[in-house]
C-alpha cells in the first residue's frame, strides 16, 4: 500500500491526529510520523498520554491511543532526526498531513524555514509536488495567518480548517472527529471506514 508522512504539530486537536492515524493504519497504509515538542505537551493535555520522544515508546503509545493493529505500520522519528528518511525528497511517499497544525508551524513552512524534521519533511513534499494538508486550528485568524495559508495554498497544499460539520446530525464527540478526519483522509485518496457521505436531504426526514 501508501506510505504517508504524518506530522503532529503544537496546536489543540489531538484527537484528529489519533484518528488520522487510525484511518491510515486500518486501510493498510505504513506512516511515518514526526512530533513536536509543544505537539507532545498537547497530547498530556488532551490525551492524558506522555510521550517521551523515543521513538519506539512513542509509537506503541499513539498505537494504543488509535487502538488499531496493522495491516499498515507506524515508525516515528524525534522532531531533530535530520538523517530520517523522510528528510529527503529521494525518499517516495504518498503525500504529507500536519494535523493539528500550529500557526508558527504553518508559517515557517509557508516560507520554507525548517527548522525541525516536521517542518522539513513539509517542504520535501512541497517542492517534490506532493500532497500537503495543513490542519491549522486558531481563532480568530489573523491577517498575517491568512497570508500564509493563501501562500501555502499557491505553493499547492491544501488547507483543510477542523470545522465538523452538522447536516449530518452528529450525535457525539466522536461523530464530530469523523467528520473532519474523514475528508482529511479523503483528500489524501485514503477510503475512510468511519467517512459518512452526503446522500440527500431526503435521507434525513
Amino acid at each position: 500500500m501508501g506510505l504517508f508522512v504524518l506530522g503532529m504539530a503544537g496546536a489543540t486537536g489531538a484527537p484528529y491526529a489519533v484518528r488520522t492515524l487510525e484511518g491510515l493504519i486500518e486501510a493498510g497504509h505504513d506512516v511515518s510520523a514526526v512530533i513536536s515538542d509543544a505537539g507532545r505537551r498537547v497530547f498530556e493535555i488532551e490525551m492524558g498520554t506522555t510521550l517521551s520522544g523515543n521513538p519506539e515508546a512513542d509509537a506503541a503509545d499513539l498505537l494504543g491511543l488509535a487502538n488499531v493493529e496493522g495491516p499498515g505500520n507506524l515508525t516515528v522519528f524525534t522532531i531533530n532526526d535530520y538523517a530520517a528518511t523522510i528528510a529527503s525528497g529521494s525518499h517516495k511517499t504518498d503525500g504529507m498531513v500536519v494535523v493539528p497544525c500550529s500557526m508558527g508551524a504553518l508559517a515557517r513552512i509557508a516560507n520554507g524555514i525548517s527548522s525541525n524534521l516536521l517542518e522539513r519533511a513539509a517542504d520535501v513534499t512541497l517542492k517534490e509536488r506532493r500532497k500537503l494538508i495543513l490542519v491549522p486550528r486558531e481563532m480568530p485568524l489573523g491577517l498575517i495567518h491568512l497570508r500564509n495559508m493563501v501562500s501555502l495554498t499557491e505553493a499547492g497544499a491544501e488547507i483543510i480548517p477542523p470545522a465538523p460539520g452538522f447536516y449530518l446530525r452528529p450525535e457525539s464527540m466522536q461523530d464530530l472527529i469523523d467528520s473532519v478526519v474523514g475528508r482529511i483522509l479523503d483528500r489524501l485518496g485514503v477510503e475512510a471506514s468511519f467517512l459518512k457521505r452526503w446522500t440527500g436531504a431526503e435521507e434525513m426526514e
